[in-house]
């Protein structure tokens, strides 16, 4: 595993602070399912960085990251959904809980080529409503078109959680290295996106 440095760490305290100043005013005004959803995916955001910070990249051989990678943009999305498509807040709670659920079971019982199509296919469907839903509510013009800045943070958290997901599960895209030393930097980059979406939308 490799070493973090002390850019990584500052990096990622700058994501950290990001998470944070999200989670205590960037919620504001929001209805309730808004903003338990932002809050947790922008808190485990936080924690993940501060324990990367505290314990280094060590702690990503937790059995726990796989979980962790999904529980942010699960979160988010449901966020983005229950804001802006409220008639499918219903069904798409239900794809979130079974989701997560079958990403947990899989990971645990069928380990292997089905716990990958699983993560593959939760983490697929969620990612893609983060990067679409907010640069198509700004091309229509239903939000403000700085909001399409959440749907970059998307494209970001999709192509981490993923790198992270698939690293965990023993079956990498790039090398453990490239991996590592890409992280810190995709993790500032998807919050300072996220963070001005939302502030501009």
């Amino acid at each position: 595993m490799e070493k973090i440095s002390v850019l990584d760490r500052v990096l990622l305290m700058i994501t950290g602070l990001l998470a944070a100043y999200q989670v205590a005013v960037g919620c504001n005004g929001l209805e309730t399912l808004a903003i338990t959803s932002y809050t947790i995916g922008f808190g485990v955001l936080l924690v993940a960085g501060l324990l990367i910070i505290i314990l280094g990249f060590e702690v990503l051989d937790s059995p726990v990251v796989v979980i962790i990678s999904t529980v942010i943009p699960l979160s988010l999305s449901l966020g983005l959904v229950s804001e802006h498509l409220i008639g499918f807040i219903t069904p798409y709670v239900i794809f979130v809980i079974a989701g997560f659920l079958a990403i947990v079971v899989t990971r645990y019982l069928t380990p292997g080529k089905i716990a990958t199509i699983v993560l593959a296919f939760v983490h697929g469907v969620a990612g893609m409503l983060i990067f679409l839903l907010p640069i198509i509510l700004s091309i229509r013009g239903d939000t403000p078109g700085g909001f399409a800045l959440v749907g970059v943070g998307g494209a970001l958290i999709g192509v981490g959680g993923l790198l992270l997901a698939f690293l965990k599960a023993g079956q990498p895209i790039l090398p453990q290295k490239v991996i590592l030393s890409v992280l810190p930097g995709l993790l500032l980059l998807m919050t300072a996106a996220f963070v001005a979406g939302f502030a501009l939308g």
